[in-house]
């Protein structure tokens, strides 16, 4: 063999170690955490006031705002509002998607059901429904869906009866439901708002027979005002209140967060999500976005990250872990560590 032919085996074979090397290199490499902005000036978003976020099955996220619901696929942007669709009203306060893809949307105008192509209003005056306003939804492993309406209590559907729990035939703390979560064994959790009624609030637990309500009397919870209901993988129950805090139930025990014993941001929280690690994202009013490892805090705001509001009422988590943060005036943040 030639001494050139050597020569360009040794070069060859260098420049591809450099590559390998390379590349081992970059893909070693920490990614930095990103921030995308999106809002009615650089996006199809439909409004800066993000109410609810919701996402599907095929990773398409909801945007619930006070001008329709906006849809984007990572690409493209679809609104639906009252001139576009038949949406009922244009504020939108819950997004909640059952197994079989059908959006449920609970706006100031009752509620709207759509499969994509169609859709279906239950209001007052068609339904069980008890208020022309909702706040909460979600549904059950049974596919019942349930409503949390303002001064109506919650609305339980089961495709085709309604049934109706208030403060006058149920255990139920109030008739206004902010927040609902179903936990592992069925159980569902009701936060309700007390200053819009003497002697009421707190939460209600629900095991399909029997009422326990936990207020500021009864219990540990920091606040009788419960927004944001999350559950995580151990089953603790977190509570976001009006201005109170966090308070963690485990089933016996409380625990509350708030700004004087901990790193929360703000004592208002509108939020809460748990990422698949266990962590606890809390979206405030007025602080930004504060994350517990369960040992330490983090705090995103408009003063040290990219963060597009300090006011966020709405947070999900997409399959590939980004956090999408609602700003109730800003937009929305995609966030990812």
């Amino acid at each position: 063999m030639s001494t050139k032919w050597l020569s360009f085996i040794l070069i060859v074979t260098t420049i591809v170690g450099l590559m390998f090397f390379g590349c081992h290199k970059k893909s070693t490499k920490p990614k930095l955490p990103s921030w995308t902005t999106y809002t009615t000036s650089n996006s199809g978003l439909v409004d800066n006031v993000v109410n609810a976020i919701a996402i599907d099955a095929s990773g398409n996220k909801w945007f619930g705002t006070d001008a329709g619901v906006s849809k984007f696929d990572g690409t493209n942007w679809t609104t639906y509002n009252m001139y576009s669709s038949e949406l009922s009203y244009k504020y939108v306060y819950a997004i909640a998607i059952d197994a079989s893809g059908n959006i449920w949307l609970g706006t100031w105008g009752g509620v709207c059901k759509f499969d994509g192509t169609n859709w279906t209003i239950y209001s007052t005056s068609n339904s069980g429904l008890t208020s022309w306003a909702v706040f909460a939804i979600a549904i059950d492993a049974s596919g019942n869906i349930w409503f949390g309406t303002v001064f109506g209590g919650v609305s339980k559907f089961d495709r085709t009866n309604w049934t109706t729990y208030n403060t006058s035939n149920s255990g139920l703390a109030g008739k206004f439901v902010d927040a609902i979560a179903i936990d592992a064994s069925g159980n569902k959790w009701f936060g309700t708002e007390d200053g819009f009624e003497i002697y009421a609030g707190g939460v209600s637990k629900f095991d399909g027979t029997n009422w326990t309500t936990y207020n500021t009397s009864n219990s540990g919870l920091a606040c009788n005002s419960v927004g944001a209901i999350a559950i995580d993988a151990s089953g603790n129950i977190w509570f976001g209140t009006d201005d109170g805090g966090v308070s963690k139930f485990d089933g016996t025990n409380w625990t509350t967060y708030n700004t004087s014993n901990s790193g929360l941001a703000c004592n208002s929280v509108g939020a809460i999500a748990i990422d698949a690690s266990g962590n606890i994202w809390f979206g405030t009013w007025g602080g930004g976005v504060s994350k517990f490892d369960g040992t330490n805090w983090t705090t995103y705001n408009l003063q040290n990250s990219d963060l597009v509001g300090n006011w966020v009422g709405a947070i999900a988590i997409d399959a590939s872990g980004n956090k999408w943060f609602g700003d109730t005036g800003a937009g929305v943040t995609k966030f990812h560590e």
